[in-house]
C-alpha cells in the first residue's frame, strides 16, 4: 500500500513551497516533487505600464534580490532606447550589483545554510537555526550580519533604500557617488574580504570532514548555463551565454543574451505554479540544466580577481569529469563568488572615475523589443519586454534563476529522498535532508512566482487510506 509524505512549507528559503514524497508498497520512494504553491502574475500586471517605470516596479518582485530585477530591467530599458551607458554609470551599476552579491550570498550562507553545517542535519530543530548559530558561534554570526550590512549600505547609498532601490534608470543612473562615501566604503573592505575568507575556510572544513557525503549528496548529471566574458571568465553583469553539458563539454557559446530563446524553452506542469525551462535541443525533461554559483564556476575558465581565482583553482580540483555535480558544493561556489564581489567592489571604488557626475545619456530612439540580462546571485535572470510606439509595455517575459533550477531542484529532492527513505522509515533528520537539497539552490520563490508566502513548517505523513498518522510542526 502506498503512502504520501508532505513537507509544507519548506523552511529556511524565501517564499512558499512544499514537497510531496510518494512511497511504494515496500516503503521506498517512488516519486518526489517540489511544488511551488504561490500564484504567478507579475508578468501580466506589468502590461500597460510605461517601460521607464519597470526598474522600480520589478524590484518589488522580491525583498531579497530586488537589485537584480532593478538592474536587469534597467538594462532592458537601455536596449529599448538603444543607448550605450557612460563608463561611470556602468561602474555604479556594477558596484550596486556586487554589493547585492555580497549581502545576498552572506545572508544565505551564514543564516540559512550554516545551521545544517555547524550542527549537522540530524540536530534538534530547536537549535538548528540562526538563533542556534548566534548562541554557539556569536562571532561567526556577527561576521555574517556585518557582511550583509556592508552590502546593504552601498545599495542604500546609491539607491536611497536598502530594499527596492531607485538608482538605475533607462540610460544610466540617477545619483552619483560622493568621494566621502567612496573613502568610507574603501576603509572597510579589507575586513570584509577577511570575513568572507573565514566563511570559505568553514565550508572547506565541512567538506574535509564529510567528503563522501558532500560528493554524493544530490549528485546528478545536468547541463550548466551562465554568462562569461570574452575570455571565458566569470561575468556577472555583462557577457555572453555559455552552456556546458554534464561532461563539461561546451554545447552553446557566445550566445547573445537577447537570443536566449534560441536555446531555452519552457514547460508548464499542472502540479506547480513555477515553469520548467529546459535546453530545447535536448527536449523536456532531458534538457535539464542548472544556473547559479555552481553552474557559473562549472562553465567559467577563470575569475578576474586574484583571491577568488585562487579559490576557483581549488574548486576545479573537484571536477572529476569536467564539472562539479554535487549540490552541496553550491555553498563553496557561492562564497567564492562573495569573495570575488568584495574584491570587485574594492577595484571599482579605487577607480577615480566612479565619482564622476557623467551618469546618464538620453535618446530619441525607441526599439519595440529588448532583453535585459544579469547574473542574479541565484542565477541567470532574463527580463524581456515588448512595447508599443508610446513606450507602453505590451508583453513581458521573465525567466528567473529559481525557474531555471526547477527541474534540478525536483531531481535533487528525488535523489535525496530515494537515498535516505527506506522501508517506510521517516525521521525529521531525513526530511531535513530533503529540505537541505532545496536550500543548496537558495531558491527565491517570490522571484519565481511573484507572490509572498507563509513560513511555518508542518510535515504530515499519511497512511494508505489517506489518513494522517503523524504530524510534525515547528
Amino acid at each position: 500500500m502506498t503512502r504520501k509524505i508532505i513537507i509544507e512549507p519548506v523552511t529556511r528559503l524565501e517564499g512558499h513551497g512544499k514537497v510531496t514524497i510518494h512511497l511504494d508498497d515496500s516503503g521506498n520512494v517512488a516519486q518526489a516533487r517540489f511544488h511551488v504553491t504561490q500564484v504567478r502574475g507579475f508578468e501580466k500586471f506589468c502590461e500597460g505600464r510605461l517601460f521607464w517605470e519597470m526598474p522600480v516596479i520589478t524590484s518589488r518582485i522580491c525583498g531579497i534580490c530586488p537589485v537584480s530585477h532593478h538592474l536587469a530591467s534597467a538594462k532592458a530599458g537601455d536596449a529599448l532606447l538603444g543607448v550605450e551607458l557612460t563608463p561611470t554609470a556602468k561602474m555604479l551599476r556594477q558596484l550596486m550589483h556586487m554589493a547585492q552579491y555580497l549581502q545576498s550570498h552572506s545572508l544565505h550562507f551564514f543564516h540559512l545554510a550554516s545551521p545544517d553545517l555547524l550542527f549537522g542535519m540530524d540536530a534538534d530543530p530547536a537549535i538548528r537555526n540562526v538563533m542556534g548559530v548566534i548562541a554557539k558561534n556569536p562571532e561567526l554570526a556577527k561576521k555574517g550580519v556585518g557582511l550583509r550590512a556592508f552590502g546593504l549600505k552601498i545599495i542604500e547609498e546609491l539607491g536611497d533604500k536598502r530594499v527596492h532601490p531607485n538608482a538605475a534608470i533607462p540610460g544610466g543612473m540617477n545619483k552619483a557617488l560622493s568621494p566621502e562615501k567612496r573613502e568610507e566604503f574603501l576603509g572597510q573592505l579589507d575586513g570584509m574580504i577577511a570575513d568572507v575568507q573565514i566563511a570559505i575556510d568553514l565550508i572547506k572544513g565541512y567538506y574535509d570532514q564529510h567528503s563522501e557525503e558532500s560528493a554524493r549528496f544530490a549528485n546528478f548529471p545536468t547541463g550548466y548555463l551562465g554568462l562569461v566574458d570574452d575570455n571565458g571568465n566569470l561575468e556577472l553583469y555583462d557577457g555572453k551565454l555559455r552552456l556546458k553539458d554534464d561532461k563539461g563539454i561546451i554545447r552553446e557559446d557566445k550566445i547573445a543574451p537577447e537570443d536566449y530563446l534560441s536555446i531555452i524553452e519552457e514547460k508548464v506542469e499542472d502540479w506547480s505554479y513555477l515553469k520548467f525551462p529546459y535546453y530545447k535541443k535536448k527536449g523536456y525533461p532531458a534538457g535539464i540544466y542548472r544556473v547559479g554559483p555552481l553552474a557559473r564556476l562549472n562553465i567559467a575558465d577563470g575569475i578576474a580577481t586574484p583571491l577568488a581565482n585562487k579559490e576557483f583553482q581549488n574548486f576545479k580540483k573537484l571536477m572529476g569529469k569536467g564539472v562539479v555535480e554535487g549540490s552541496l558544493y553550491y555553498h563553496y561556489a557561492r562564497m567564492i563568488e562573495a569573495l570575488h564581489a568584495a574584491e570587485r567592489i574594492k577595484s571599482l571604488l579605487q577607480d577615480d572615475l566612479i565619482c564622476s557626475t557623467e551618469i546618464w545619456v538620453t535618446s530619441t530612439k525607441l526599439n519595440e523589443e529588448a532583453v535585459g540580462v544579469v547574473e542574479a546571485p541565484r542565477g541567470t535572470l532574463f527580463h524581456h519586454y515588448w512595447i508599443d510606439t508610446s513606450g507602453m509595455i505590451r508583453k513581458v517575459n521573465l525567466i528567473v534563476a529559481t525557474g531555471h533550477n526547477n527541474l534540478a531542484m525536483n531531481r535533487a529532492v528525488y535523489e535525496v529522498a530515494k537515498e535516505f527513505i527506506k522501508a517506510g522509515k521517516v525521521t525529521e533528520g531525513i526530511l531535513n535532508r530533503v529540505e537541505v537539497a532545496i536550500r543548496c539552490y537558495d531558491p527565491c520563490l517570490s522571484c519565481a512566482t511573484h507572490s509572498l508566502g507563509q513560513m511555518p513548517l508542518e510535515i504530515s505523513v499519511y497512511d494508505s487510506a489517506g489518513n494522517i498518522y503523524r504530524r510534525l510542526r515547528s
